[in-house]
């Protein structure tokens, strides 16, 4: 039997071997959840996505920082809350093996369901037919992080009634985005860069990385080309490195403009790379769907747009300025504070989105 505390008790469960931004979310998540109070414990569950066994760098260092320890693949898992983070990670598997008892359950989409176009984006209806079955909860939810993919999860849901049953948690589960903030430049130049995780979903067509990142530009640099590096792609305009070959902060510190583009098929869900050249201070390009998470100053544009927003801002410093402090501003609502005030309302609230 669960045992009443003064506040629940949270069980975290994940494969914590995610790399990017899932690890980097749930690492800030633990330190703000932990800083309220909560007594936590963190569940690791060996999927088939990845290999190895150590955690990504992030997430091991918070687990570290707060002394905390991953138990690895428990027989069970009981508390008050259980947080399951991104269930994409069971996509390859066919078993999940832990018994999870909650009060509640929540289920974290980090990745999003429908592609565009409308095609599904994984197997979710594995994955959450895996929590499902494993768990006993006094209530189910589907947790989104962001406008885009809380509209995926609601259209998943709404054409699958055998989900009914799991309900739609009403306030976006939010990464935690209290960078430092850096102010913008005083004279933007020429200097281009993106960075992610490797992943053919992660980079447009080369057509489209050709138009934004072209020969005139006084710098390019892609950081997470590992793909181009394994395939031989070379471009003597280009800087390309691999996924870490370098700190994030050291690599922003070295461009103007963040432009990121992504394949057709495929959105972010949220954009943690998006969130932190903000609050570096650069002037963020991304295609419209991903931009309306982050307000008016991250500009939603086509490829072959990119080279005359470069050109105007660079032509008008002062516009640059605004519209980097713009989104520096609405950067503020992912912050810290305001993701506590948000878990601790869900810790004891019952009101779920139609």
């Amino acid at each position: 039997m669960l045992r009443a505390t003064a506040l629940p008790r949270i069980a975290y469960v994940l494969d914590p071997r995610f790399p990017g931004g899932t690890s980097s979310a749930v690492a800030r998540e633990l330190r703000v959840v932990r800083g309220l109070g909560y007594p936590v414990s963190v569940f690791a569950v060996t999927s088939a996505m990845f290999r190895g066994a150590e955690p990504a760098p992030a997430l091991a260092e918070a687990l570290e920082d707060l002394g905390l320890w991953l138990t690895w693949d428990p027989p069970s898992i009981a508390a008050d809350r259980v947080i399951v983070h991104n269930p994409a990670f069971l996509k390859f598997d066919r078993a999940f093996a832990p018994r999870i008892l909650a009060r509640r359950l929540e289920v974290v989409t980090h990745e999003n369901l429908v592609r565009p176009g409308g095609a599904e984006g994984f197997d979710m209806g594995n994955c959450l037919g895996l929590i499902d079955r494993a768990s006993l909860a006094v209530e189910k939810r589907l947790a989104p992080i962001s406008p885009i993919n809380r509209d995926g999860v609601t259209a998943w849901l709404r054409a699958r009634p055998q989900w009914a049953h799991w309900q739609v948690a009403a306030d976006d589960w939010f990464n935690i985005c209290d960078f430092e903030l850096r102010p913008p430049g005083a004279a933007p130049r020429d200097r281009r860069g993106r960075h992610s995780r490797a992943g053919y979903e992660k980079f447009p067509a080369l057509a489209a990385m050709e138009t934004s990142f072209p020969p005139h530009a006084e710098a390019n640099m892609i950081l997470g080309a590992d793909t181009f590096i394994a395939e031989g792609l070379t471009r003597p305009h280009w800087t390309l490195m691999p996924f870490r070959a370098m700190p994030v902060e050291a690599f922003l510190a070295e461009i103007d403009f963040f432009i990121y583009f992504t394949a057709p098929t495929w959105r972010e869900s949220f954009g943690r790379v998006i969130a932190e050249a903000v609050a570096a201070g650069k002037l963020v390009i991304t295609d419209p769907e991903t931009a309306q998470t982050f307000g008016s100053g991250v500009i939603g544009a086509r490829p072959e747009e990119v080279d005359d927003i470069v050109a105007r801002h660079i032509a008008a410093p002062a516009s640059y300025r605004n519209r980097v402090e713009t989104a520096q501003r609405d950067l503020q609502r992912f912050s810290g504070a305001g993701f506590g005030t948000m878990f601790a309302a869900r810790m004891v609230e019952r009101k779920t989105a139609a």
